[in-house]
Order: structure tokens, then C-alpha cells, then sequence
């Protein structure tokens, strides 16, 4: 029942790596090649889509699991400490990331009223918005990466398997 556990973790825990990673090397790139308008209602509608139960299941179950799984393989080394640094690594480097950068950000973005504003005004949105969240999503895609390797780590060192 544990390497089931594991096994789940490791999937989720891999499946958000793959989000964060497809944003840093496709779809930012797509988005800031829009203009202004284009890219503010493009990075509205994706923020407002992301919010749904099979990104909740991967992100929140992410962030239970890993924590979960730790305990589990407690005293099972070095199993417990590649999934211990795998809970922090993800807690503070994705989860940590995205609650407290990503997501405030976006709920200023979703607050703005693009139809409403100048071509002034979009585009200081659009600075004050573009590099800042993309320069988050870089970081918690880099945690992402190093905590799916963690979790990799524990699968393959793991006594039970």
C-alpha cells in the first residue's frame, strides 16, 4: 500500500512539474508575442480556467501527499529523506510560490477592467504583471523539476519495491 502511495505522489507530483514546464517553455512565450489587450484577457482567461478540479487534484493533492508519503516511509532511508525534502522543496518552492505570488497576482489581473482602461493604463498593467509573474512561474518550475527528481529518488531507493 505504501509503493501505491508512492506511486500516486510521484504521478501528481510529475504532472505539475509538466504544467509549470509547459508555461515556461511554450506558453509564455506564445503570450508575449500579443499585444497588451491580447495578452491581459488571454492571461485573465487562463487564470480563470486553471481554476478547476483536476488542477486542484494534482496541485492540492501534491502538496497532501508529499507530506502524507513522508510520514509514511518514516525510518526507511533514504526513502524518507529524498520525500522530506521533496514535501519542502514543493511546499516552499511550488505551493509557497504560487499562493503567495502567482495567485495574488492573478487577482489583481482578474479585477482589472481591460475594455475600461487606456492603452496607458494596459500597458503598465502588462509591465507591471508580465515579467514579474513570469520570473514566479521560472522559480516554482524549478522546484517543480528538483521535487519530481526527489520523489524519482524515493521510488528507486524505496525497500519495499
Amino acid at each position: 500500500m505504501a509503493t501505491l502511495l508512492l506511486i500516486i505522489t510521484a504521478v501528481l507530483t510529475a504532472l505539475i512539474a509538466g504544467l509549470f514546464y509547459a508555461y515556461s517553455c511554450s506558453v509564455v512565450l506564445g503570450l508575449g508575442k500579443l499585444s497588451d489587450v491580447e495578452y491581459l484577457k488571454a492571461m485573465q482567461n487562463i487564470n480563470r480556467e486553471i481554476l478547476n478540479p483536476i488542477f486542484f487534484m494534482s496541485f492540492m493533492g501534491t502538496a497532501i501527499l508529499l507530506p502524507v508519503s513522508t510520514f509514511v516511509f518514516r525510518g526507511q532511508q533514504p526513502a524518507f529523506i529524498f520525500l522530506l525534502l521533496a514535501s519542502l522543496t514543493y511546499l516552499i518552492g511550488v505551493f509557497g510560490v504560487t499562493t503567495g505570488g502567482n495567485v495574488p497576482m492573478n487577482d489583481i489581473l482578474d479585477k482589472f477592467d481591460i475594455s475600461g482602461s487606456s492603452a496607458e493604463a494596459l500597458k503598465q498593467m502588462r509591465d507591471n504583471f508580465e515579467n514579474r509573474w513570469n520570473f514566479l512561474n521560472n522559480i516554482r518550475t524549478a522546484f517543480s523539476v528538483v521535487t519530481i527528481v526527489l520523489v524519482v529518488c524515493a521510488c528507486i531507493w524505496n525497500k519495499e519495491v
